[in-house]
């Protein structure tokens, strides 16, 4: 997919993600939107991920650690052509699969149940690690949120990967800087973020979350790192591509109203056009 394709891509995901919170009346927007330029170049460049055969040995795995982002990984599956687009309308609701976290006995492409947060990270070594053991080839990928990993099992996590050397394992860290309770930074800082991650033996890039030619390379570059884990430390916009969404904690999970719906949906429209 040429840099173009994967812009137009993105935005529709982000059209689902918002589709999904609106029709739900609650879940997770903000850190949705921010994370979905980095769900597109994994799932329509970089992963190795079959939508006809989602259970493939092969495969290349994800875990959302961040699970409470779920509208954005159901939307990004979606796209990719896991399950109709037309389910996401049915996020949260009674009896519907699509819960309001990963699950992965019920929703095809989910490898790993998430939404306690610093858990997913630990799966996702333990994953890596079985890919070494078996001599096997896949990789890992996980996402975690910023605020995320104010979590200790976060850092027990990456200090085992640095140990092992689990050149497999990549760990995204979306860095749009709020969290429920407003800017990481005052509820409990995270930062230095990359320094942390160095410590524990990482391969360390910082990008431009939304900058796909910066995605790709950094993706590249994890590829060829050998002997380290690798961590993207992924600068962010909370609430990308809606202009009332972004940079406001107070959308972290909080859904739209029918007028709020509509103004979102006209904000990327607008982008979809500019993409022409």
């Amino acid at each position: 997919m040429d840099t173009l394709a994967l812009k137009k891509t993105a935005n529709e995901i982000r059209k689902g993600i918002v589709t999904a919170v609106h029709s739900a009346k609650s879940g997770h927007p903000g850190g949705s939107l921010s994370a979905a330029d980095i769900l597109t170049y994994l799932y329509f460049e970089e992963m190795n991920v079959d939508p006809k055969d989602p259970k493939k040995a092969d495969r290349d795995r994800f875990v959302l650690s961040k699970g409470h982002i779920a509208p954005a990984l159901y939307a990004t599956l979606a796209e990719k052509g896991y399950f109709p687009k037309e389910d996401l309308k049915t996020l949260r609701h009674v009896g519907s699969y699509l819960q309001g976290h990963p699950d992965m006995k019920h929703i095809p492409g989910v490898d790993m149940s998430s939404g306690s947060l610093g858990q997913g990270i630990s799966a996702a070594v333990g994953m890596a690690l079985s890919a070494k053991l078996d001599n096997a080839d896949y990789r890992t990928y996980t996402l975690l949120g910023d605020g995320e990993i104010q979590e200790g099992q976060v850092w027990e996590a990456a200090m085992f990967a640095g140990a092992r050397k689990l050149d497999n394992l990549v760990v995204i860290v979306d860095n749009n800087g709020l969290q429920i309770d407003g800017d990481i930074a005052d509820v409990c800082s995270p930062y230095p973020i990359a320094e942390k991650f160095k410590a524990f033996n990482f391969n360390v890039m910082e990008i431009d979350a939304h900058d796909f030619d910066q995605i790709a390379d950094a993706f590249k570059k994890a590829r060829a790192t050998k002997g380290m884990p690798t961590a993207i430390i992924a600068k962010s916009i909370k609430g990308k591509g809606v202009s009332f969404m972004e940079n406001q904690a107070s959308w972290h999970g909080s859904a739209p109203n029918d007028e709020q719906y509509a103004q979102a949906m006209a904000d990327l429209d607008k982008i979809g056009e500019s993409l022409k």
